[in-house]
């Protein structure tokens, strides 16, 4: 049994410590809205009123934040990090900046904690399911020491030094997004064609189209159900982190920043926190306006 301390404990955060706490560990919670990180306490987790008070003395800290804004003022301006005993492994499962990653691991490796970046895919249905993927950055060493504690939330993938499983992890929110788009605008030609939505995507499964996207969102555009489980504006964060590093790099990717812009407006829209297959949404209001019939010009 490892001894965990995991700070945030919202949509993804709160299944992935009961799959840590289903294998066993022993899991000490914290989270900026208390009554989020106090809902663990049935299932086995143990409160901390600070960060700094839950990483104590803890082998592995998990990071489950929103940026990496939340990430530095948790981890470096709460002194979080000088809680952390030498040689602990800080596990940032957050979605941040490749550079503030690799900044994070300079400043941990001064204070003789390993670090590891390993934002995960897979939603809150993976998080519950213990299938998804992680993209880990860091030393060889550092994540064959964390593979056990892993195991218990999906598939590890070594990616590279820090900062590479952010890059990863941007690279999967482009085609996260860009298959999104994809299904939205297949689903609004389907409508007006007259067939019916929910049958497509049963005709398509298995095909070359099948992906976990259509299995999952393609699902929540049928019954139009955008709870969410990662809210649009985290999916206009991330694309904006896509398009700042594909301009540092020279880089030109039409798609990525037009599903981009497309996500801009659908947030200024007003629907920051709708599920970002609620993409569907968008593209359906730009083909509200009625449209002549060819055959009538």
């Amino acid at each position: 049994m490892s001894q965990i301390a995991f700070l945030g404990t919202g949509l993804m955060g709160a299944p992935m410590v009961r799959r840590l706490l289903a294998a066993s560990h022993d899991v000490k919670v914290w989270n900026r809205d208390e009554a989020k990180a106090r809902a663990l306490l049935p299932d086995g987790a143990h409160l901390a009123q600070t960060p700094a008070q839950a990483v104590h003395g803890a082998q592995y800290i998990f990071t489950m934040l929103s940026d990496g804004t939340a990430v530095e003022d948790v981890i470096f301006t709460q002194n979080t990090a000088q809680a952390m005993g030498q040689g602990a492994v800080l596990i940032d499962c957050s979605s941040i900046a490749p550079d503030i990653a690799r900044d994070h691991d300079a400043r941990l490796a001064a204070l003789e904690i390993a670090y590891c970046d390993c934002p995960v895919s897979g939603g809150v249905a993976g998080a519950t399911d213990g299938t998804l993927s992680l993209m880990a950055g860091g030393g060889a060493q550092t994540i064959s020491d964390i593979a056990p504690v892993m195991a218990a939330l999906g598939r590890l993938t070594h990616v590279g030094p820090a900062g590479a499983g952010q890059i990863c992890k941007l690279a999967n929110q482009q085609i996260v997004a860009i298959t999104i788009g994809a299904l939205a605008e297949a689903m609004v030609l389907v409508q007006a064609g007259g067939a019916d939505r929910a049958k497509f995507r049963d005709a398509i499964r298995g095909g070359f189209a099948e992906s976990r996207i259509l299995d999952l969102h393609g699902a929540r555009m049928v019954a139009r159900d955008f709870t969410p489980g990662g809210p649009s504006r985290l999916q206009l964060k991330d694309l904006d982190a896509v398009m700042g590093m594909a301009q540092g790099k020279g880089l030109t990717l039409p798609l990525s920043q037009q599903i981009r812009d497309e996500y801009a407006d659908f947030v200024a829209q007003g629907h920051a926190e709708a599920d970002h297959s609620g993409l569907l949404l968008y593209i359906e209001t730009l083909n509200a306006a009625p449209r002549a019939n060819p055959q009538d010009r």
